[in-house]
């Protein structure tokens, strides 16, 4: 059973146009595949408050993509282009993030999972990379992951690695913010061939932590999904 906390979006069907808490479906589909129970979790100040409240019900955890991260969470002022901030859901992702760490709770961080992670144990971000290095390569078509392909260097030996299988990674990319300084306890262990940006960190020490700013529930090719999967298996039987 792994849990993935839902954005919360204004939405439109039928006749109705009303706040929403929703995921999009590949990442649901991604671990159904790998043969996951998918719960999905909307903001909710009590898990702020009290995280426990659900991880312990739950073999992993998956942190999706979606807006920005309030800066002022990591303090920093607000960026121009920064958006997409709803607080509500940053402070349920950081403290539910914060506390799977210290459980040794599977946890795998996408995109901006990847900084939910970074920011959860002190780390900084990036707020726009245009400015910061001079072009677009990391979303190079708004909505959509067709042409955003680029290669990632991983650190032989490390979880990133073993995870995708090999040392350079053809990733799907979508995101304009980055990791600036790097949380407590993380090790960047994956970083783009084109600028050096990084692109996998993890938590030694830890069974399975990871983020990776890629986007692998976009490609069916990948084994990256399916590797949390399994440990969340692996754990739900050590568990009884």
């Amino acid at each position: 059973m792994i849990g993935v906390p839902t954005a919360l979006e204004q939405a439109r069907f039928g006749v109705w146009d009303v706040p929403c808490a929703l995921t999009p479906f590949s990442y649901v589909e991604a671990l159904q595949h790998a043969g996951a129970l998918v719960v999905m979790i909307p903001p909710d100040e009590r898990l702020a408050a009290d995280p426990d409240e659900i991880l312990e019900r739950l073999d992993a955890l998956m942190l999706a993509g979606g807006g920005d991260i309030d800066p002022s969470l990591y303090g920093a002022p607000r960026h121009p282009l920064t958006s997409g901030v709803v607080v509500e859901r940053d402070r349920a992702e950081l403290a539910l993030a914060r506390r799977a760490i210290e459980l040794d709770t599977p946890l795998l961080g996408i995109c901006r999972g990847m900084q939910v992670i970074n920011v959860a144990l002190g780390g900084t971000l990036h707020q726009d990379l245009p400015e910061l290095l001079g072009h677009n390569e990391h979303r190079r078509n708004l909505g959509s992951f067709v042409g955003s392909e680029h290669e990632v260097r991983l650190e032989p030996g490390s979880l990133a690695a073993a995870v995708a299988g090999e040392e350079l990674h053809v990733a799907c990319s979508h995101h304009h913010q980055a990791i600036d300084r790097l949380g407590e306890g993380l090790q960047i262990t994956g970083r783009c061939k084109l600028d050096g940006l990084p692109e996998a960190i993890e938590a030694p020490g830890r069974t399975y932590v990871l983020g990776v700013q890629w986007h692998p529930e976009a490609d069916v090719s990948s084994p990256v999904v399916a590797t949390l999967v399994e440990a969340a298996r692996e754990r739900a039987l050590a568990c009884g």
